[in-house]
């Protein structure tokens, strides 16, 4: 009796080992080496532009090392339930064996690591939102590729600071000065909004130069939002405008379009707001060659993505996530940070 209670033991034992190795699609995936890992990407809203440069970047790794990754992408619609509901849909599948996650509510963070977990998957969460540090921890499967939300604040108040230095007499138009700005704002939630308005704004005030908050608008990094936005804060703040400071290039791109309708931003420098934005998408980039926005911070979707593939890719395969790379963590232990650069008219 003794003897086939142990047999049984071992037999369970040996089953769940063979069923997490092998049924692991990550394991899988090493284990069939003659076909491409399998990786599910959860992008918030490909329509919105830096999302679309991440995908297009995607893809451009997949067709560089074609038979090493397949991505598939899904769109979330900027909604938290529409991401969760495709993320049971890709688990039940069972046919990934790596999630990149652009998460849309930080706090769901631990029940997406949850849910991941139970499945062995590696995951990595990028770009805009920052999870929740505690509950990537609690998984050692699970990093984040992302960016510094104070440094891209800082640049953007760095431009403001010297196009004021330069060109005071036009820019400060009431000479009191004071720079009078406009906020077009991402979320109202959202970390990395939050430290790009307060970082853009101290940015400024720490130059020495006063400032007067006109309006903020919460435009949820759209362009169209912007557009509705800055057509009531023009009509009734238009001539008092001295800058605006938006959170993303797609709201500054909608800015520019309202103010371009009003006869400002078309080459006349005394007739010019400065509008300053983030990402350096091409369209920003276009803007900024013809002298109609005044720069942006270059949120290199490249980088972004080569980093999230090569961290991917070694979670896959079991090595350390950052074998064969130069990236570090920074003091959370889980967070890999892309730097900013600026850019402006010189760039262009």
């Amino acid at each position: 009796m003794k003897l086939l209670r142990k047999i049984l033991i071992v037999t369970v034992v040996v089953t769940s080992i063979i069923e997490v190795f092998f049924y692991s699609p990550a394991a899988y995936a090493q284990a069939e080496t003659n076909r491409p890992v399998r990786a599910s990407v959860l992008l918030r809203e490909p329509a919105d532009p830096y999302n679309a440069l991440l995908k297009e970047n995607l893809e451009n790794i997949q067709n560089q090392d074609k038979g090493k990754i397949e991505f598939n992408f899904y769109d979330s619609k900027n909604n938290q339930a529409e991401q969760d509901k495709l993320l049971n849909n890709v688990l039940e599948e069972g046919n990934t064996d790596l999630i990149l996650i652009n998460i849309i509510d930080p706090k769901e963070t631990q029940s997406i690591i949850n849910k991941i977990k139970v499945k062995n998957i590696p995951v990595v969460f990028f770009n805009i939102e920052e999870p929740n540090m505690d509950a990537l921890r609690s998984y050692n499967k699970a990093y984040f590729v992302g960016t510094n939300p104070e440094e891209a604040g800082m640049l953007q108040g760095k431009i403001l600071v010297r196009l004021w230095n330069q060109n005071k007499a036009a820019m400060d138009k009431n000479h009191d000065n004071i720079m009078q700005y406009v906020i077009l704002m991402g979320n109202k939630d959202n970390l990395e909004a939050i430290g790009r308005t307060k970082y853009s704004v101290s940015t400024i005030n720490d130059a020495g130069i006063q400032t007067q908050e006109l309006a903020l608008k919460v435009c949820n990094w759209d362009k169209n939002q912007a557009i509705v936005a800055m057509e009531q804060v023009f009509l009734q703040n238009g001539d008092k405008i001295e800058a605006i400071i938006s959170n993303n290039d797609a709201m500054a791109i909608g800015a520019i379009e309202v103010l371009q309708k009003y006869g400002y931003n078309k080459g006349d420098v005394n007739k010019t707001i400065p509008v300053v934005g983030v990402d350096a998408i091409p369209e920003a980039r276009e803007l900024i060659r013809k002298g109609e926005m005044a720069g942006t911070v270059i949120q290199d979707a490249y980088e972004m993505t080569k980093a999230v593939y090569d961290i991917g890719m070694n979670l896959v395969h079991n090595r350390p996530p950052l074998e064969g790379t130069e990236y570090k963590f920074d003091s959370t232990g889980v967070s890999v940070r892309i730097p900013y650069r600026e850019y402006i008219e010189n760039n262009s």
